[in-house]
């Protein structure tokens, strides 16, 4: 699909985007915002007496493509149909609204090719650079991002921003960019938390399945290098509703019923009894989805392990007081798009607004898409800035481009109070 100004026939929804775009640019200016309609201009830049004054800092070097915006062709590899095709769509909602945001005179071209029915990835990729592709956008799977830069290696192709990371350790190409909402990620950056906490020994309950092993390996990793202990970790069956056998056993209760009924045993009568938890833990490493953390969180509770605070990523959050009044003094981290803030909340309205009944899926996908395309600008313009900072600003978090192309992701800090969400002080 290309799209063309001023619309694209017979898809109503790019006129509410257009509507979209207008009110997204007018709430930023009314919310003091008003970078973020085009927020890699060079009023963004820091003044020279302000850097002159400050310990030099590095600058990757980004190759600019020396055409201008509105001539240059961008290609957007996503799934629109098939299994997947919910969260590509999702990611395009986001990407085409800030798409939308410029002036038409002044956007690029844009074409979006189906993952999910084009083949190989070699084959798609070579289709879009026949087509004139002056960058790449996707694809969004870690198997295709995986092909894409199998396909790029030592042959000559546009620059790319895949839309997941490369499997850990593998080498990305030249001008090979990797942006995701990675879990992984993000355990690493509660590891991080937790030592600059002053925690330095306690236990994981993760989810059974890939997905829980990743987490709980990225966390472990980066953890131990920073000189903590995992004392032990429980895995949980997403499928059932109850988990107090893992928690209880994690936290040794099982051990203190033992005690009792040695001394039973011993004593031959019963005895009164209130069960003990394990003692020498400073924390609780909890990742899991928003459903099981509700679970999670009171049964901790019950077996009295309250006073230890409990850490987790962004999957334990959804913006529901009532629901979250299960997840009190939950700590984790998480994107300003589901945390609030000016721009955020300006956004979500224009979007109610475009939209009074139904529209796109506001989720992390749609922030990450919206996102995607003012990375992709600011790579294709070269606008990085010093310590490879893109945007302080983005929806997702605040974005910086590290070794070997990873854009970094700096999250909020938050803890639950009374369903509540009270900001915590960055480290």
């Amino acid at each position: 699909m290309t799209l063309k100004e001023p619309a694209v026939k017979g898809l109503p929804i790019m006129q509410r985007m257009f509507r979209l775009a207008a009110l997204c640019a007018a709430a930023a200016l009314i919310a003091g915002c008003a970078t973020a309609v085009r927020p890699y201009a060079p009023s963004r830049s820091v003044p020279r007496a302000a850097v002159s004054r400050r310990p030099p800092v590095s600058r990757p070097r980004v190759r600019a493509v020396r055409i201008p915006l509105p001539k240059v062709r961008i290609a957007l590899l996503l799934p629109e149909s098939g299994p997947l095709s919910g969260a590509g769509q999702s990611v395009r909602d986001g990407f085409l609204t800030a798409y939308y945001q410029l002036p038409p005179a002044q956007r690029p071209h844009v074409r979006i090719y189906n993952t999910a029915t084009a083949g190989s990835m070699q084959g798609l990729i070579e289709r879009a650079a026949r087509h004139g592709a002056d960058f790449i956008v996707g694809p969004l799977t870690r198997p295709n991002v995986a092909a894409a830069a199998a396909a790029a290696e030592g042959a000559a192709h546009p620059p790319m921003l895949a839309l997941n990371f490369l499997p850990h350790g593998a080498r990305a190409p030249q001008r090979f960019y990797q942006f995701a909402l990675s879990p992984t990620a993000e355990a690493r950056m509660v590891a991080r938390r937790v030592l600059a906490d002053g925690h330095r020994v306690g236990i994981a309950i993760v989810p059974s399945g890939q997905w829980g092993t990743r987490v709980l390996d990225a966390f472990r990793r980066q953890f131990q290098a920073g000189g903590g202990r995992l004392l032990a970790t429980t895995r949980i069956d997403l499928s059932r509703n109850d988990y107090a056998g893992p928690i209880t056993h994690v936290l040794l209760i099982n051990q203190s019923y033992q005690r009792l009924r040695d001394l039973e045993s011993l004593f031959g009568m019963p005895l009164k009894f209130v069960p003990r938890r394990r003692q020498d833990i400073q924390f609780i490493f909890a990742p899991a989805p928003a459903s099981a953390e509700r679970q999670i969180e009171p049964e901790l509770r019950f077996f009295y392990a309250n006073g230890v605070p409990t850490y987790s990523t962004s999957d334990a959050f959804v913006p529901d007081p009532t629901a979250n009044e299960n997840l009190d003094g939950l700590r984790f981290l998480d994107m300003p798009w589901m945390l609030g803030g000016p721009l955020p909340d300006a956004v979500r309205a224009a979007a109610r607004e475009a939209w009074p009944a139904g529209g796109p899926h506001l989720g992390r996908l749609f922030a990450f898409g919206f996102d995607a395309y003012h990375l992709t600008v600011a790579l294709l313009e070269g606008h990085v800035g010093p310590g490879g900072l893109i945007d302080p600003n983005g929806l997702t978090g605040r974005l910086r481009l590290g070794p070997g192309g990873h854009i970094h992701r700096g999250l909020i800090w938050a803890k639950l109070e009374n369903g509540q969400i009270r900001i915590l002080p960055r480290h």
